[in-house]
């Protein structure tokens, strides 16, 4: 059997048995929230481009609003980003480093999670490894102009598309050029201007989204880098960031692929090859290192650095083991504890393992007995009352799962969600753009008010003035919140709803009665 076919025998599998593992757990918070996004599409939201929402909404097409249908582009995403890989191994080294390579891509714990779930890290990471594929060709065939420049900008535009991280991918390729004294003239030819114009095609979508929109990713993205607050020296920060990567990596894994990073340093400087994966690895991960200097980045912001570097790393380990018998068992010992914890993550998933206090996987139990409970709640309230409710959580990860999860969704007019944030000022998610509860509407001959009811001329009329809600709070009993307070003429506890995993205790969730909302004062 060669190689090649060999490579592909065991992608088929893998595919299928994790095409069979996707209904095995709930929707993780994220992937409910990009589930809303597909179900309400836009050039852009708030803190990432159409990608995501674009992939969920052809998949649910064919299979529908379940766990199959939103995750049915992982396991797929997976399969070509290790075949890209295999066959990019192939055309640098040998077919044998392409197999290994994409052997230790598939034990790595932190990869086996994305090709399992639908975030945008799984799109990604495949655009990523795509353009740098592509950018090889095309520097094969330089100084002729060849298709394959302006391929890349579009690919790295869609990566943009699902990531915004993928952009420093530009980087990647400036650094390329400007460091390989026989590529630099590519700067006065029109195959590196012509991957840039592609790549700025790609940004349209966002950029008119955010021109419409006060441009608050740009806000997201500063907070979430932590660069909205008073820079600081954390060297536990820092700490923590490296070791959640021998953690969600493998640690011999990880420990191997910096070893062969610091090795491979300067062999860069007389073989192309090397320079060429250091610079598609490097940037991204001493950005998110950077940053980690004042606040923790998580293990997956910086996962596109290592794909290049796992290629590296193969080819510098390869030939050690040739020649050193201990190498190949350190080897062999790294891919066996990868696969181990893989198979181990796997097992918390499908609940197969569980720990007594707190489970790594928790985030994807639990949220169909919530959301039959709150549905429960509701009948018995509005049974009671007479009067049909509208739903608000606490914060975004439970408004989400509530929406997919409800076996009764009511969506109160075009575009609204079946759960709302309480009404604030700030705009801290995706829900800020959607209609809210809190809004008002022109006024037509559906919903003009009462001859004595008073309504803004600026904002017309608000439908869900008087109306009851069911506001839900998870953790112990705390004050609820001052919009709440404020927005309803009286607010009282209502019940308190467990969920449970087995005998143990996954979250409460406190439910309170809120009646007659009245608009807050602008």
């Amino acid at each position: 059997m060669t190689t090649t076919r060999a490579v592909w025998l065991f992608i088929l599998a893998l595919t299928l048995l994790r095409l069979a593992l996707l209904n095995a757990t709930l929707l993780s918070p994220d992937e409910t929230y990009y589930w809303m996004w597909s179900q309400r599409p836009d050039l852009s939201y708030f803190s990432k481009g159409p990608g995501v929402a674009l992939v969920i909404r052809s998949s649910t097409a064919l299979f529908g609003d379940n766990e199959f249908g939103v995750r049915f582009w992982s396991p797929l995403l997976a399969a070509a980003t290790s075949l890209l890989l295999y066959y990019f191994g192939q055309r640098l080294f040998s077919a044998a480093a392409g197999f290994w390579v994409v052997v230790a891509l598939n034990v790595t714990p932190i990869f086996n999670l994305g090709s399992l779930v639908l975030t945008i890290d799984p799109l990604s990471v495949l655009f990523w490894v795509a353009a740098f594929y592509a950018f090889w060709l095309a520097l094969e065939r330089s100084p002729e102009f060849s298709a394959w420049w302006p391929l890349t900008g579009l690919l790295i535009g869609l990566g943009f598309l699902c990531k915004y991280t993928n952009a420093l991918e530009l980087v990647s390729i400036l650094l390329v050029l400007a460091f390989t004294p026989r590529l630099r003239r590519e700067f006065r030819r029109l195959n590196l201007y012509s991957l840039g114009a592609v790549f700025l095609l790609c940004t349209i979508p966002p950029i008119i989204w955010n021109s419409q929109h006060a441009w608050i990713t740009l806000d997201h993205l500063k907070s979430r880098g932590s660069l909205d607050s008073t820079a600081g020296f954390h060297p536990l920060e820092f700490l923590t960031f490296l070791g959640e990567h021998f953690a969600t990596y493998s640690p011999l894994l990880f420990l191997g692929l910096m070893w062969a990073l610091g090795a491979s340093w300067r062999r860069a400087r007389r073989q192309f090859k090397t320079l060429f994966l250091l610079w598609f690895g490097l940037p991204v991960f001493l950005f998110y290192a950077v940053l980690s200097i004042n606040k923790a980045a998580a293990p997956n912001w910086d996962g596109l650095a290592f794909l290049s570097l796992s290629l590296l790393a193969i080819s510098y380990w390869r030939e050690r083991a040739a020649a050193h018998v201990r190498v190949r068992k350190w080897a062999a010992a790294a891919l066996v504890l990868g696969l181990l914890m893989s198979a181990l993550l796997i097992g918390f998933m499908t609940g197969n393992f569980s720990l007594p206090d707190r489970d790594p996987t928790d985030r994807l139990r639990g949220w169909q007995t919530m959301a039959d409970a709150v549905s429960e709640v509701r009948k018995n309230f509005e049974s009671k009352s007479g009067k049909p409710v509208f739903l608000i959580a606490d914060e975004r990860d439970r408004a989400s799962e509530l929406a997919f999860y409800l076996p009764e969704k009511r969506i109160e007019g075009p575009g609204h969600p079946p759960v709302y944030l309480p009404e604030s000022q700030d705009m801290v998610n995706q829900f800020s753009f959607w209609p809210r509860y809190d809004e008002f509407e022109p006024v037509t001959k559906a919903n003009a008010p009462e001859p004595n009811e008073v309504y803004t001329e600026e904002g017309g009329v608000n439908v869900f003035t008087g109306r009851n809600a069911l506001y839900f709070q998870e953790g112990k009993r705390k004050g609820v919140p001052r919009s709440i307070q404020r927005g309803f003429k009286r607010v009282e506890p209502l019940s308190t709803i467990e969920v449970l995993t087995g005998t143990r205790l996954l979250r409460t969730l406190q439910v309170y009665a809120c009646y007659e909302y009245r608009p807050l004062p602008l």
